[in-house]
């Protein structure tokens, strides 16, 4: 199986910041080692990454990842083992396990991930069955998948403190539903493992504390290896009290934004950068792409129009955005076939298991590519990226990889580091 040709990634010499990664391996990973030690990491997760030769920088980090079917199936091995050491390390008795998917019926391409999910959560050794919260499904459905599969979805029910299907007990309960419009009631106070625990969920989750938690990991490893943390690092901002259809708060973001881009230029003028900057504005919570805006100005946010304010005010569920993250943008320099691309590195427990790119046709190297007409490219893996050749040709596409790894091994630390910080109060823990 070939490897979709990149015209910057995968063609002419490693970058600075890839050679210094490189030559920082042996230390990279024993550092890891013992992070892992003192941090539990997800269960499972995504990081959007954007690569602009200067700057290889996460731009988002997903506990509740959607593309499994996405990836290249020449690594399904190493998926299973990761699942198999995240099972060992949250409920090493596990046997039985519950997924309980998004309620996207109608989208194929999310069951598909499902369905991907599970055959390795059952490769792993785990007894699967999947369950649902759709009201509309009242009893066991099959839906057929394009590649032919079958998926079968049951009504979720609940006995005392524990959840399940009429015939199935489980162990584990493992959520691939972020929770965007909240907790539902039924896996509220459950005595089962659950995973990802329910505060990693959109509904209580802010992007700007996953940042947060970035800046301390990224600064550590930065001096580790003897970068300026910047390369590796957006700028971002946090602006609350906003009400886009009622245009409260736009001055506030607007300097904001200005602040952002002055702080960028600095670093650009630093660095010899020559390339305009622009931010991202997207909401502090929630997935899909939605609520994103690319700015070059802050003046560009006063006076929106209707449809600019109505794409900004409202995300999945149709939650309204009161506050957003204001983060510097990192241009992508990749393309495939002509098209601009961004790498998603996928994890599970602290292993990297793959990765694709997205891909989109209309979109420029400013811009979110997670948008309608995005496009998944699972071949861009040749090798596993958490293994460099180290002794091999320098710039060869292993070692590219592997540095997309250890940016995202960060990211995922990041989210540890987030997740015990937002933890409830055991006391409270009873009262979600």
């Amino acid at each position: 199986m070939s490897v979709p040709h990149l015209t910057t990634a995968l063609s002419g010499p490693l970058l600075d910041l890839e050679r210094k990664i490189l030559d920082a391996q042996s230390e990279i990973e024993h550092w890891f080692r013992n992070q892992w030690q003192e941090h539990t990491p997800p269960f499972y997760g995504s990081v959007d990454l954007r690569n602009a030769g200067y700057k290889l920088a996460p731009v988002d980090m997903n506990l509740y990842p959607g593309g499994f079917n996405n990836l290249n199936p020449d690594f399904h091995p190493l998926a299973v083992h990761a699942a198999m050491s995240a099972a060992e390390s949250f409920c090493p008795d596990a046997r039985r396990l519950l997924l309980i998917p998004e309620n996207h019926t109608r989208n194929q391409f999310y069951l598909q991930n499902v369905a991907a999910l599970a055959r390795i959560l059952r490769h792993a050794g785990l007894k699967v069955r999947i369950g649902t919260l759709n009201p509309d499904i009242t009893e066991p459905t099959e839906f057929e998948l394009p590649n032919g599969a079958k998926l079968k979805l049951e009504p979720v029910v609940r006995n005392g403190r524990r959840v399940g299907l009429p015939d199935f007990d489980p162990c584990v309960v493992l959520l691939n539903n972020d929770l965007s419009a909240g907790v539902p009631k039924i896996v509220e106070d459950i005595e089962q493992t659950l995973l990802p625990p329910l505060h990693a969920g959109w509904y209580m989750r802010r992007k700007t504390n996953h940042f947060a938690a970035y800046d301390q990991v990224v600064n550590e490893f930065a001096r580790l290896i003897g970068i300026d943390p910047w390369v590796i690092n957006p700028y971002f901002a946090r602006v609350g009290g906003l009400d886009f259809h009622e245009r409260t708060g736009e001055e506030k973001l607007a300097a904001t934004v200005d602040e952002m881009l002055e702080k960028i230029r600095v670093k650009y003028a630093e660095h010899g950068i020559t390339q305009t900057p622009f931010v991202i504005v997207k909401a502090d919570a929630g997935t899909y792409g939605m609520g994103i805006m690319t700015v070059k100005s802050g003046e560009e946010l006063i006076g929106l129009n209707r449809k600019q304010r109505n794409k900004m005010s409202v995300i999945k569920e149709g939650l309204q955005v009161h506050d957003v993250i204001v983060q510097e943008g990192v241009p992508t320099f990749e393309t495939i076939d002509g098209a601009i691309a961004e790498p998603v590195i996928y994890m599970v427990d602290h292993f990297v298991v793959g990765g694709f790119y997205r891909v989109h046709t209309e979109r420029g190297i400013d811009e979110n590519l997670n948008a309608p007409g995005a496009q998944f490219v699972p071949l861009a893996f040749a090798s596993p990226p958490n293994t460099p050749e180290c002794d091999d040709n320098p710039d060869c596409e292993t070692n590219r990889f592997y540095a997309y790894g250890v940016i995202a091994r960060l990211a995922l630390l990041a989210a540890a580091h987030e997740l015990e910080a937002t933890a409830p109060e055991p006391a409270l823990a009873l009262a979600i």
